[in-house]
C-alpha cells in the first residue's frame, strides 16, 4: 500500500515549483525542476505526477486562501454595499505584489487545457457563485428594507467584479496605486446607492385599529 502524501509538504513544494517555473519557463524539464527544488526526480513525480498537477494545487490553494481572507474582511461590515466595497478592496489587498503569480497560473492552466484543471476552475466558480448569490440577496433585501436605492444587484456585483479583474491587470502592467479608483467607485457608485429608510420601510405596514364606542 502506498504511503499517504504529506499534504503540507506537497503545498510547500507546489509554491516553490511555481516560483521556479515562473523564473525558468514552462518548458523547463522535470529533472531540472527537481534539481531546482533540491529533491530527486522520483520524489517530484511522487508528489506531482505531471506538470498540470502543480498548477492545480497552486490554484486550489490560492482560491481557498483568498476566500477566507476576503470573507473575513467583508464580515466586518453589516451594510451590503459596505460588504461589496470591502470585497473589492480585499481581493486587491490579498493579491498585492502577487498579481504576476495569478497571471502566470492563468496562462499556465490555459496552455494545459486539461479537464482536471477545468474541474478545479469550475469548483472555484461554484464557490464564488454561491457567494455572489448570497450577496445579491442581501442587496435585494436592502432595497426592500429601504437602505439601498433601487438597482440591479447582479449588474452591480458584475461591475465590481470587472473592476477587481481589470485593476489587477493594470497594476501588473503599470504598477499604479489603486486607492483613487477605489474611492471613485465608492463615491461615484456605491455610496450614492445608500439611503435612509423611510417611515414606511423602517416601521413596516401599520395594522388598522378599530375604534370602539365608549
Amino acid at each position: 500500500m502506498a504511503r499517504p502524501i504529506d499534504t503540507e509538504k506537497r503545498r510547500e513544494l507546489c509554491q516553490q515549483a511555481v516560483d521556479f517555473l515562473r523564473k525558468n519557463g514552462l518548458d523547463c524539464s522535470t529533472s531540472r525542476l527537481a534539481d531546482g527544488l533540491g529533491i530527486k526526480r522520483p520524489t517530484l513525480l511522487y508528489y506531482f505526477p505531471d506538470r498540470v498537477a502543480i498548477f492545480e494545487q497552486a490554484l486550489a490553494d490560492m482560491l481557498a486562501e483568498q476566500a477566507l481572507f476576503v470573507v473575513e474582511r467583508m464580515m466586518k461590515h453589516e451594510h451590503p454595499l459596505d460588504q461589496l466595497f470591502a470585497q473589492v478592496q480585499a481581493v486587491h489587498a490579498f493579491h498585492h505584489q502577487r498579481e504576476e503569480r495569478v497571471l502566470f497560473l492563468t496562462q499556465a492552466l490555459a496552455v494545459a487545457g486539461n479537464e482536471r484543471t477545468r474541474n478545479i476552475v469550475h469548483i472555484g466558480n461554484q464557490a464564488f457563485e454561491a457567494h455572489r448569490r448570497a450577496l445579491s440577496k442581501r442587496i435585494r433585501d436592502g432595497i426592500a428594507s429601504g437602505i439601498i436605492h433601487d438597482c440591479d444587484p447582479d449588474a452591480l456585483i458584475r461591475m465590481c467584479r470587472a473592476v477587481i479583474d481589470g485593476l489587477m491587470v493594470q497594476r501588473v502592467m503599470f504598477e499604479e496605486d489603486l486607492g483613487p479608483v477605489h474611492q471613485l467607485l465608492w463615491k461615484g457608485l456605491l455610496e450614492p446607492l445608500k439611503r435612509t429608510p423611510t417611515r414606511k420601510h423602517s416601521q413596516g405596514p401599520r395594522t388598522a385599529t378599530r375604534k370602539t364606542k365608549p
